[in-house]
């Protein structure tokens, strides 16, 4: 099904052939899990031509593929691999978004102008974006646990922990599970720390009454999770907190509320940027409301005054509003989606509490 689709979307721009050089485009289009290989497309024909570590590896997760054994030069082998698929002289797309210049002008050197090499743009991130029911399946186990981690580290992170001590006890919780890795490295800020909302962990101590904020997520089955709490451990130090902490869980309800299949990412972005601006906070919301999750914890489409195209049915994303006021900290309350016609499902099953008592 994935393949006829995407011979569709070639024939439309053109292309005899297609090379497939992005991981998870690679994945996606043939079921190839190993890190090191080139997909060859064409309208009878498909192939994954990759080295000697991967040979059993195409075989037994890809029986409907060719395999070309290229070993560790497969430039050197390019222009035959090509010619072996009628593609000289002919047009054959690359993806422009994962190709360097390097690496293209190396194909260009070493195929001599017999083809013509016509750059693509997210001609397979397209068919991604619109996921399937075993891909929502493997996305809810890896939501489950995160959910679980998060539960877990609640009842048990105290003050006096420092803020390593407590990601690495919301990735190891994840990987005792069924998770593969993590999505991303783990985000605990504490206090001040907060207001810097991609920040790694370091061996500050968090302190009671102060906000930390928890950013997690890991893979199943490829498939990644994301979801961010903040809580304050005891009673808040600073009565803005809690003012925040609900300005920030009142624009994520507002806009989960107004999410459905065809709205643009503008607009389902302005659905909690404007509950935030109103609320005179717009200037610490920098970051876009939410992105597309799935093979990779960052895909289209996505939710930002940047992204006017309408989202699709079946996307699953985040809707992530935060505020971060510099040296005071900041508070990001996130979700996962998936969107329906008419409305949203929600994935994420984690407690939004915003004081945990100590």
């Amino acid at each position: 099904m994935r393949l006829t689709h995407l011979r569709e979307l070639m024939t439309e721009q053109d292309l005899e052939g297609l090379l497939v050089t992005q991981p998870e485009n690679r994945r996606y289009a043939s079921g190839f899990t190993g890190s090191a290989g080139v997909l060859v497309v064409t309208a009878d024909r498909q192939a994954i031509a990759t080295d000697s570590r991967y040979y059993q590896q195409v075989r037994a997760e890809c029986p409907n593929w060719e395999l070309i054994q290229v070993g560790y030069d497969f430039e050197a082998s390019l222009l035959d691999v090509l010619r072996d698929f009628g593609l000289g002289g002919r047009r054959v797309g690359f993806e422009a978004g994962h190709v360097s210049v390097d690496q293209l002008h190396r194909w260009e050197q070493v195929l001599k102008g017999h083809l013509r090499l016509i750059n693509t743009v997210n001609l397979v991130e397209g068919m991604r974006m619109t996921k399937s029911e075993e891909e929502l399946q493997a996305i809810r186990r890896a939501v489950a646990l995160a959910d679980e981690a998060l539960a877990h580290v609640c009842d048990w992170m105290q003050p006096g922990m420092t803020e390593r001590q407590v990601a690495w006890e919301l990735e190891s919780t994840m990987r005792a599970g069924e998770a593969t890795r993590v999505s991303f490295e783990v985000v605990v800020s504490s206090g001040p720390n907060g207001a810097l909302p991609h920040l790694r962990p370091g061996q500050r101590v968090i302190q009671a009454g102060e906000p930390v904020v928890m950013d997690l997520g890991c893979v199943v089955d490829g498939y990644c999770s994301d979801v961010t709490r903040t809580v304050c451990l005891g009673e808040p130090k600073d009565s803005r907190y809690l003012e925040i902490w609900n300005l920030v869980l009142k624009a994520q309800e507002k806009a989960e509320a107004g999410l459905k299949a065809g709205i643009t990412g503008v607009d389902g972005d302005k659905l909690a940027r404007d509950v935030v601006v109103e609320a005179g906070y717009g200037d610490y919301f920098g970051h876009g409301l939410g992105h597309g999750v799935g093979l990779a914890i960052h895909e289209d489409p996505k939710l930002s005054f940047r992204y006017p195209a309408r989202i699709p049915a079946g996307a699953v994303l985040t809707v992530e509003p935060g505020i971060y006021v510099p040296g005071w900290g900041g508070v990001r309350i996130e979700d996962m989606v998936v969107v329906r016609e008419d409305a949203v499902e929600l994935l994420t099953g984690a407690a939004k509490v915003p004081v945990l008592a100590r």
